[in-house]
């Protein structure tokens, strides 16, 4: 089970990224752009996702677009949650308990990759060949 100090130890590897505490819990940033966000059951969510973000820890991080959400979906339905909301779409969002350490890493840098500046994404693959 990854938790939120997982996410925490993976972003700070990351270059230019930044964890800012908001109203809906922590999030992280890289040049301002949001990458990766504690889930919070804002009234605007669908009652089923907002029962589950409200009594458990869920991360939400950006994805390539709405293919890749609908293919996690399938894969593992009952770790990633049916749509939230449509802010900051293209995402998926996920019961933290049900993703192991490694799955979170590949979610939450393949999202960083998506918001970060080309001369990042390149300092970050210097730094990490056999990820490339």
């Amino acid at each position: 089970m990854a938790t939120l100090s997982d996410v925490r130890r993976i972003a700070a590897e990351l270059p230019g990224s930044e964890e800012r505490a908001t109203t809906g819990g922590a999030a992280w940033f890289v040049r301002n752009k949001i990458f990766a966000w504690e889930g919070h059951p804002w009234p605007s969510i669908p009652a089923a996702a907002r029962e589950i973000i409200a009594n458990e820890l869920v991360l939400v991080v950006k994805i390539s677009d709405q293919i890749e959400a609908r293919a996690l979906r399938h894969m593992n339905p009952a770790v990633f949650l049916p749509e939230t909301t449509k802010w900051s779409e293209p995402k998926i969002a996920f019961r933290m308990e049900g993703i192991d350490v490694d799955h979170l890493g590949e979610l939450v840098i393949e999202a960083w990759r998506l918001q970060a500046p080309q001369y990042l994404r390149r300092e970050y693959d210097a730094q990490h060949p056999a990820v490339n």
